[in-house]
């Protein structure tokens, strides 16, 4: 049976997120034949993530020394069997029907990956949206990597929105080693080296509240955000360089 693995790292702040985000999986329909398990990994080892779990025999819990998010979707894919990967963070919520939609856009052998676009969850439960998506289709190779280095390191997708095929996952060698934007990174990567496709109707609900790790002094400090940047930039553009020489 095909697997999708949805792969969320968690840290204790966002622990009381879970059941709303197993629930909003819990109502995906799948195409005929596919199932998914969920690998909820926390970056840390508190012995809380059971208790802030549902029952679920497809859930797939695990616990790490602490590495930041990227370290902890690495550790949680290599406990996934899934030949598709989507990311969902702790906080967010699955809209109705986008694992069957990625599933549907990925069967098409040319198509790598996918994203979609999201409404924001106000703490009032208003839902918001954008009027700068791209339009629903393929995605060519290069066109988020421009787009991002053209409006001030703004991705025209939403990263944590991505459902990837595990073996270019893999070759991209994964999340990026930073302490944050670890998943842009790969999407800039993913789109330096094959064409993805974005799916126009709401794929995520992305939670606004006061603690999200987005929020935090930390993340926003220029000198760290900087160096971020240009490691994410660089990446991208030596793929997409080679991509286009023919080159490995």
């Amino acid at each position: 049976m095909p697997v999708i693995s949805v792969i969320t790292p968690v840290h204790r702040p966002s622990m009381p997120f879970l059941a709303e985000a197993h629930a909003s999986l819990a109502a995906q329909e799948l195409p005929a034949g596919w199932t998914w398990e969920w690998l909820v990994q926390e970056d840390g080892e508190t012995g809380l993530l059971d208790a802030a779990l549902p029952r679920d025999e497809r859930i797939r819990p695990g616990t790490g020394r602490p590495g930041g998010p990227g370290v902890a979707r690495m550790l949680a894919l290599a406990r996934s069997s899934g030949s598709l990967i989507k990311a969902l963070d702790a906080d967010d919520l699955l809209a109705p029907g986008v694992l069957g939609r990625d599933i549907a856009a990925l069967g098409d052998p040319a198509i790598g990956w996918t994203a979609s676009s999201v409404l924001d969850l106000l703490p009032d439960g208003t839902k918001v949206g954008f009027d700068s998506d791209p339009a629903e289709g393929p995605i060519e190779r290069g066109a988020i990597l421009r787009y991002w280095q053209e409006n001030g390191y703004l991705s025209s997708v939403v990263a944590g929105t991505l459902c990837i095929r595990r073996g270019l996952l893999l070759e991209l060698g994964g999340w990026m080693a930073l302490p944050a934007s670890e998943d842009t990174g790969l999407v800039l990567a993913a789109n330096a080296c094959v064409d993805g496709y974005f799916l126009a109707t709401c794929g995520m609900y992305y939670r606004k509240w006061p603690g999200q790790v987005t929020k935090s002094a930390a993340h926003n400090d220029d000198g760290e955000r900087l160096a971020r940047m240009k490691l994410i930039g660089e990446r991208a553009e030596i793929m997409l360089a080679r991509r286009a020489s023919g080159t490995s």
